[in-house]
């Protein structure tokens, strides 16, 4: 059944679309209360300045799209939810540090604690309150594509999301300010 739509009949029973039938397509939106992570972070800009050290409450969302399986559902939102709920829980209460930026120097010291220089600042932060992302900066646009991509991970864990088509992640750094990723996968 899968790749297949529905419709309802005249004489009311679901008819099964073939793909070719089928008109629309289907995509399942996450937004909850829950899907969120306090984390601190700057941004370089402009070539070399670098915004003060600052933090926000970052809200998720998650769309995936893609034809409806053999339970009527693209993907099951309690999965769905579970899933982006761990991923920004290993964000929360952190300092979020790009590995790829030039003027961002990240330091890892032998006492598990980690120095970051930035121009003519530094700070010192204890390891465990510090997540180096693989991104060139730490703005909303690359935390979305950076959330994208650890999503996009765990469902091939999952093993049985290879029937979606895209992924799109919504990153809120404050209320009508938000960045979105889209990734079209190979379904």
């Amino acid at each position: 059944m899968s790749g297949r739509c529905w419709r309802w009949s005249r004489d009311r029973r679901f008819v099964v679309l073939t793909a070719e039938e089928c008109m629309g397509q289907f995509c399942v939106h996450v937004s909850k209360d829950n899907l969120i992570f306090a984390a601190g972070h700057f941004v370089s800009y402009n070539g070399g300045r670098v915004e003060p050290l600052h933090g926000h409450n970052y809200r998720l969302s998650v769309t995936v799209e893609g034809p409806v399986e053999e339970n009527a559902y693209v993907f099951n939102f309690v999965t769905l939810k579970r899933m982006m709920k761990r991923i920004a829980d290993e964000l929360d209460h952190r300092m979020l540090l790009p590995r790829n930026n030039p003027i961002i120097q990240v330091e890892p010291q032998g006492d598990g604690g980690v120095v970051v220089r930035v121009a003519e600042r530094w700070y010192r932060f204890p390891g465990e309150d510090v997540v180096v992302l693989d991104i060139p900066n730490t703005t909303a646009e690359m935390l979305a594509q950076y959330l994208c991509s650890r999503f996009v991970a765990e469902l091939a864990l999952l093993g049985d999301a290879g029937h979606l088509t895209a992924i799109e992640v919504t990153v809120e750094e404050t209320f009508g300010q938000e960045a979105v990723y889209r990734e079209t996968l190979g379904a």
